[in-house]
């Protein structure tokens, strides 16, 4: 286990659920990657993310899909793309990226807690 924090540091990170809208190859990354535009909700819009998915997923079958994202990190250029939101995933026993995202339908923008 790593050293605790406190409840309030957890606080600051802004962890948010969204829906894949848009969803394409990246072929210019140096690791193989996918490009989303997740919609989080009419407060914060359309955010983009680059996602190293390729193993588990393909860009149609991202479309329509809600995710869990670090909405409140530095964007970071990736090749030509800015990616401004951190898509979060576990590995499975491979390495490979699975997904994080909610058992039930639940309103863009939501926050975790």
């Amino acid at each position: 286990m790593s050293n605790p924090i406190a409840y309030v540091d957890f606080e600051q990170v802004e962890i948010r659920v969204g829906t894949v809208i848009d969803a394409q190859p990246f072929p210019e990354a140096r690791k193989p990657a996918i490009k989303l535009w997740i919609d989080f909700g009419a407060e914060i819009g359309v955010r983009t993310s680059s996602a190293q998915l390729t193993v588990h997923y393909k860009p149609d079958r991202l479309i329509g899909r809600q995710v869990v994202a670090v909405l409140n990190f530095a964007p970071r250029q990736i090749g030509p793309f800015m990616s401004e939101v951190l898509t979060l995933g576990v590995p499975d026993e491979n390495g490979a990226v699975v997904l994080l995202r909610p058992d039930l339908p639940v309103p863009n923008g939501g926050k975790m807690f």
